[in-house]
């Protein structure tokens, strides 16, 4: 496992994360002893960046990682979010708000059993607090020593551009690290927000790498689970169809689906540290073995040919642009 700073910071963090959504969810994530074997096999590799939120599993997830990191705390990189509500009939219990904010971490706090949080989240905006409360009260907690580094998932470019170009000016601390849905079948992210994490010198930390499960193959191969695939919007001929050239790939070089799907964006411009989920051991060791390759620029360039998207107004205008003429003419 190699390390990477994370944005424009200076922690380091593994090139894989882990992330813990499946610890403690019944019925299709892990239970607490293999969610430990998880742990220990991606402490084990020389993982150190570990990714949850307060909601998962209703805090378990949380619940779990306080005891499976109680006699190396301060070895983990420890990143956990807010904005979900975790109590009902209680309308500040959700959002971005200051309240919702401080509730939430205090309450992270005491699931985790620990003083301190390496890297807390803004999962996602709610567009009704103002900016400026989320980005003082971030500022706040990080003053405070209860959180350390703070970063942004899920949200649009400009709110996370005004929300950096704000604590700038104020003096508050920044979102260092971006967290977005990012894979073969799902690149839309490459119009506004990769570009926007390069300019702003922040860390990109991919969720949904293999496309909900689509470019594992599994759908190509089972009409049934392309059935219920349908049924969370997941799968479409387009993303059969990029599914079946990573199969080819994987097949070609002697390695899975996934982990050619992890290695692509693994491989991307931009600081890129894929968090990875297992619901078993094998699942983790599996995914790991990305880590072993590399995707020769060849091999990315058919993946990304089968995978392209339309960039859109403006940037399909742009694009028409002869750059180096523009150079010449200021010559």
């Amino acid at each position: 496992m190699r390390y990477k700073l994370l944005g424009r910071s200076g922690l380091r963090v593994s090139e894989l994360g882990l992330g813990a959504m499946t610890f403690g969810a019944e019925g299709w994530g892990a239970d607490k002893a293999e969610s430990q074997r998880v742990y220990d096999r991606f402490r084990e590799a020389g993982g150190n960046f570990i990714d949850t939120a307060n909601v998962y599993s209703a805090g378990r997830s949380e619940e779990f990682l306080s005891e499976f990191m109680a006699a190396e705390r301060e070895r983990i990189v420890l990143a956990t979010k807010y904005f979900a509500a975790m109590r009902s009939r209680d309308v500040n219990a959700v959002g971005n708000n200051r309240k919702n904010m401080m509730d939430s971490l205090d309450a992270s706090l005491r699931r985790l059993k620990t003083d301190y949080i390496d890297l807390y989240w803004v999962h996602a905006r709610d567009y009704l607090t103002p900016i400026e409360e989320v980005m003082r009260g971030l500022d706040d907690v990080v003053r405070a020593g209860k959180v350390l580094y703070v970063g942004i998932s899920d949200t649009p470019a400009w709110v996370v551009s005004q929300a950096n170009t704000l604590a700038s000016l104020r003096g508050w601390t920044p979102f260092v690290a971006l967290q977005i849905r990012y894979s073969l079948v799902d690149r839309a992210v490459e119009r506004e927000l990769l570009p926007m994490a390069k300019e702003l010198d922040l860390a990109v930390t991919p969720w949904g790498a293999v496309g909900s499960g689509v470019l594992t193959g599994k759908y190509n191969a089972d009409p049934d689970a392309k059935g219920r695939a349908k049924l969370r919007g997941a799968v479409d001929s387009r993303s059969l169809g990029i599914s079946e050239e990573v199969v080819k790939l994987a097949s070609e070089i002697g390695r899975t689906p996934a982990q050619v799907a992890l290695s692509w964006v693994r491989q991307r411009n931009g600081v890129i540290v894929p968090l990875v989920g297992a619901r078993t051991l094998e699942q983790l060791e599996e995914n790991l073995g990305c880590l072993e390759f590399s995707l020769e620029d060849a091999q990315i360039e058919r993946l990304d040919q089968i995978s392209q998207i339309d960039m859109g107004f403006p940037h399909d205008m742009l694009a028409r642009f002869d750059n180096s003429r523009v150079d010449n003419h200021r010559r």
